[in-house]
């Protein structure tokens, strides 16, 4: 299993940027993908989750409005896509997958110990 986040970089606030998770070893199609980050001095916390049955997407409250997560036509890429950014939301993003966890309403509170498979982050940097 291997993903690989890209796509990151420096806006200023109210710009936008899409971020990438290629996915290989597996069927991303068949399994949740998760977006979670980790701001400087925080924990690492759910962003976003696509649900694998059904596509069914859920995200955070602090992102909700803003952010939109959507599989890639060829199914292996799951994007995010963040408009409106603001400086609260810098950090280093990672896409994940898990094949017991479930993608819900919950994502904000999910725990990142639960998520068996992560890739390397990206890092997004707002400034005001």
């Amino acid at each position: 299993v291997q993903l690989q986040a890209s796509g990151g970089g420096s806006v200023q606030s109210g710009g936008s940027l899409r971020l990438s998770c290629a996915a290989s070893g597996f069927s991303p199609h068949s399994y949740p993908i998760f977006w979670f980050r980790r701001s400087p001095g925080k924990e690492r916390e759910g962003v976003s989750c696509i649900r694998s049955s059904d596509d069914n997407t859920y995200y955070s409250d602090s992102v909700k409005g803003r952010f939109t997560i959507s599989r890639g036509n060829a199914k292996n890429t799951v994007y995010l896509n963040m408009n409106s950014l603001k400086p609260e939301d810098t950090a280093v993003y990672y896409c994940a997958t898990d094949f017991e966890s479930s993608c819900n309403g919950g994502i904000a509170t999910m725990k990142d110990y639960v998520v068996d498979y992560w890739g390397k982050g990206t890092l997004v940097t707002v400034s005001s």
